[in-house]
């Protein structure tokens, strides 16, 4: 029986169901009451927690063979608690393995965000959710946290979306559009779907949105 720790994220069921059928024991982390019940009724283990206080959770130290993230860090603008708090968890010779957004991670929409803010005097920085580090950023944050780094890279990884990227706005980037006027958010999505089309618009219509990945695998010595 293999130990894992995996953060859960809604698109990745599946994916956690795949380890537990390869012999994995799962235990999943979910801020979300409500997302972690979803979780439990498919038969997952889940325990509710932050990523950024993984001592909270009541999750052993040194009891976990592997600690895998998918999509979640770039969500998480504190990446050294996460780093500490995962090391705790790990054994000697555990892995911490993820992938997530990283440096360039949708440009085009960030920056039409950005700009679209900013001309209604709003500071973008201020609502911006996203962590989107190089590998050589990360790299030095995981080794100052006590890993050793066998691969880490970062990749483009252009990604076809359902739907226009209004709908992605709506799904991923509220935190720039929560308490906008009704007409100035309909007026803020109108703008970044003119400022993108041009690169993020195909000539069916289809959008395909500019994913740039970091990968990673570190291990506790």
């Amino acid at each position: 029986l293999i130990s894992c720790f995996l953060e859960l994220h809604r698109e990745f069921f599946l994916l956690s169901e795949l380890l537990a059928a390869r012999g994995c024991r799962v235990i999943g982390l979910e801020r979300s009451a409500a997302f972690a019940a979803a979780a439990r009724r498919r038969g997952l283990e889940v325990v509710e927690g932050d990523a950024r206080r993984l001592h909270d959770a009541g999750l052993p130290a040194a009891g976990f063979d592997a600690v895998f993230s998918n999509a979640v860090l770039h969500w998480i603008r504190q990446p050294e608690a996460v780093i500490a708090g995962v090391r705790r968890l790990l054994r000697r010779g555990g892995r911490f393995v993820a992938e997530f957004g990283g440096a360039g991670n949708v440009a085009a929409v960030r920056a039409a965000l950005h700009g679209a803010l900013r001309r209604r005097g709003i500071d973008p920085v201020a609502r911006d959710p996203w962590y989107f580090p190089s590998a050589a950023a990360y790299r030095a944050l995981l080794e100052a946290g006590g890993f050793t780094v066998p691969e880490i890279m970062l990749f483009p990884r252009p990604t076809a979306v359902p739907g226009s990227i209004t709908e992605w706005l709506r799904t991923f980037a509220p935190a720039f559009l929560d308490g906008l006027e009704p007409s100035a958010r309909r007026q803020v999505e109108a703008e970044v779907k003119a400022a993108t089309a041009p690169r993020l618009r195909a000539a069916d219509g289809s959008w395909t949105v500019d994913y740039v990945r970091l990968r990673f695998r570190a291990v506790r010595p």
